[in-house]
């Protein structure tokens, strides 16, 4: 039975989530606000939601910089943040 929920990991965690849902927003779902970091430290996190700002970049699947906010998280799909 298909319930609607996925399972991926974010920083070695697995969390469900439901079908459609954003990376964005499964990073934010699960606790876990610091998407990364800038060049000079600072925390930085989702700002626009719609791809513009670049702040929600994480790596997905091993490929870094992805822009969080605008891919839709997969089953079995790997997210690291710097958080």
């Amino acid at each position: 039975m298909n319930t609607g929920k996925i399972t991926l990991k974010i920083n070695s965690r697995k969390v469900s989530v439901a079908r459609g849902t954003s990376v964005a927003s499964a990073i934010l779902n699960c606790k876990s606000k610091l998407f990364r970091r800038s060049v000079s430290g600072e925390p930085r996190f989702p700002l626009c939601g719609m791809g513009i700002c670049f702040e929600c970049r994480v790596s997905i699947n091993g490929v870094k910089h992805e822009r969080s906010c605008q891919i839709l998280a997969e089953e079995g799909m790997t997210i690291d943040t710097d958080g």
